[in-house]
């Protein structure tokens, strides 16, 4: 399935403080995530009729996945990630997501402005 077939919903800059990481100091201190997410659906029958049921309310959705990046710890981003993947394809219209994790505060050594995952989902709805 290409992204050009399905119609999109992005959400840019989600701020989560959360406690994941694989040292001591990220989970007892937390740090700030920053989640982009983009959700493929068809949205015809919404555009068509004004129906906020007939699409994804972009408002919950922030809430879910502002949920899910922070609950239970985790080492890995990519972990997180797919948390967040999971919980955008619970919603009904959703046939495919991409999230993009940023952790601007990872502990590195060297100076950097961003580390980030990006990953790609499909529903078997799809």
């Amino acid at each position: 399935m290409n992204d050009s077939d399905l119609d999109a919903i992005t959400l840019t800059g989600i701020r989560v403080h959360a406690h994941h990481g694989v040292f001591d100091v990220e989970r007892e201190s937390g740090q700030e995530f920053i989640v982009d997410v983009t959700v493929f659906a068809d949205l015809s029958a919404a555009g068509a009729s004004d129906d906020l049921s007939r699409t994804v309310h972009y408002g919950e959705l922030a809430e879910a996945v502002a949920a899910a990046v922070s609950t239970s710890p985790v080492d890995l981003i990519e972990t997180v990630a797919e948390r967040v993947a999971r919980t955008a394809l619970d919603i009904a219209a959703v046939q495919k997501v991409r999230v993009t994790l940023h952790k601007p505060q990872a502990p590195i050594a060297v100076p950097f402005d961003d580390v980030s995952v990006t990953i790609t989902r499909t529903t078997e709805r799809a």
